[in-house]
């Protein structure tokens, strides 16, 4: 997702990410062909006419998720158009993908690490993806053999499918155990509390309608951080960071994480962050994993093979790209 391309590119990309969506894969290519709802997004600051951010708010408002795309025109075009709009102002699209934890594991793993870890995890929104402690993993392959697992930690199991590319050198790193954690924190410009219920509803909201497993894991993810708050700071990850990194290393060695978060950034900001991250881990600072959209990172996706035409993330390990993932934590393709 590009949260700055225009409204017709958005929402056409986003129809084919959403492809396990029937419901916003529809309604996203009839948006890209309504000339009223685009010039409605169109009058939307830069950022705001996402499409996961904007049907969001449709559905806070009361648009009924699966339904007809005529019930979505009506909240942006009709008289609930000023509140949607204001939910859109008011709100981000802080998600928290749990399931991301069993791609991003592996990528823990193959740090080699034989420590309790500072996990650091940039544009942290709420701090659900800080427990990879509490889950269970179970890897499989596509014919739904086991090919890995590690045992239940409490919070539930976390699936994934496991694909290598025709170059890999083997098999991922996968982990015996769930990793440990000696301190957790991160770092976001609006940090959530999921203690208040209206934030909690909010990041169920933003949950696509058809993904009941989904929802189904924000909500033991969500009664594992209320049980233990992370340490949550308010910050700008450009200027903030390097500190917070000094501070995690009294606890043990750092593992600086992000899932989603740099495209949110303008493409100059993302080349300074991509600096900063690489200076940090040349310094012996911390380490660095990373799992964003190709064209995010693109020196992190250079590293490797070039991705696929269908929607992926790039799952980056110091820079070097280990792995495409699924943006929902699905799948993951070793490399």
């Amino acid at each position: 997702m590009e949260p700055y391309a225009e409204p017709r590119e958005q929402y056409r990309r986003f129809a084919d990410e959403a492809a396990d969506s029937p419901c916003f894969r529809d309604w996203a290519l009839a948006v890209a062909e309504d000339p009223e709802v685009l010039a409605w997004l169109a009058d939307l600051p830069a950022g705001k006419a996402q499409p996961n951010l904007v049907l969001a708010a449709a559905r806070w408002h009361g648009v009924p998720a699966p339904g007809p795309y005529a019930a979505l025109r009506e909240a942006l075009l009709g008289p609930a158009s000023a509140r949607v709009r204001a939910t859109v102002l008011e709100r981000r699209t802080q998600t928290n993908e749990v399931r991301r934890l069993a791609t991003l594991v592996p990528a823990f793993a193959a740090l080699g690490l034989d420590e309790p870890v500072a996990l650091l995890e940039v544009g942290a929104s709420a701090g659900l993806c800080l427990f990879p402690d509490r889950w269970g993993y179970r890897w499989t392959a596509p014919d739904g053999r086991t090919l890995a697992e590690a045992p239940l930690a409490g919070a539930g199991e976390l699936t994934c499918t496991v694909e290598l590319h025709a170059d890999a050198a083997g098999p991922p790193p996968y982990p015996a155990l769930p990793p440990s954690v000696a301190w957790r924190g991160g770092l976001d410009l609006h940090p959530l509390d999921v203690s208040d219920p209206d934030t909690a509803a909010w990041l169920a909201t933003l949950v696509w309608p058809e993904h009941t497993d989904r929802r189904e894991l924000l909500a033991r993810a969500v009664e594992v951080a209320r049980a233990e708050p992370p340490d949550l700071r308010a910050g700008d990850l450009l200027t903030d960071l390097p500190p917070l990194v000094e501070e995690a290393a009294a606890h043990g060695p750092v593992v600086v994480f992000h899932s989603a978060v740099a495209a949110y950034l303008s493409a100059p900001d993302r080349e300074r962050f991509h600096e900063l991250m690489t200076g940090l881990v040349a310094a012996g600072a911390c380490h660095w994993v990373s799992n964003e959209a190709p064209g995010v990172l693109p020196r992190v996706t250079a590293t490797g093979p070039t991705p696929p035409d269908t929607p992926t993330f790039v799952l980056g390990v110091d820079g070097r790209a280990v792995a495409w993932t699924h943006g929902h934590g699905r799948s993951l393709t070793w490399l």
